[in-house]
């Protein structure tokens, strides 16, 4: 059974970048037909997909976050990572690593809290 963990800090300052991991464990992160997704969900509203990356290391951004949004990949140590630049309080969320499969997600980590505040 597939874990995922995401882990970075809950508070980031505005105009910083805020980072995240997702560790995985339990299953590989190289298969060919997963994909490693970043989606998080702001206070009192609903999930937004933010981004993906693919066994081939190629990437997929959602258009109103692609010019600050980068999603990384350390096989070695099965963690894929976000970083959203120019952060303001609109981007504070909790922030999911979740597991795509055959166009569906079907694996999610916990969920981190992370507030933009000075």
């Amino acid at each position: 059974q597939v874990q995922l963990q995401e882990s970075g800090p809950g508070l980031v300052k505005p105009s910083q970048t805020l980072s995240l991991t997702c560790t995985v464990s339990g299953g590989s992160i190289t298969k060919s037909y997963y994909a490693w997704n970043w989606i998080r969900q702001p206070p009192g509203k609903g999930l937004e997909w933010m981004g993906a990356i693919f066994s081939d290391l190629s990437t997929v951004y959602s258009p109103s976050l692609k010019s600050r949004t980068s999603i990384s990949r350390d096989s070695s140590k099965m963690q894929f990572s976000l970083q959203l630049s120019s952060v303001t309080p609109d981007d504070t969320a909790v922030y999911y690593c979740v597991r795509g499969y055959n166009w569906g997600f079907d694996s999610w980590g916990q969920g981190t809290q992370v507030t933009v505040s000075s």
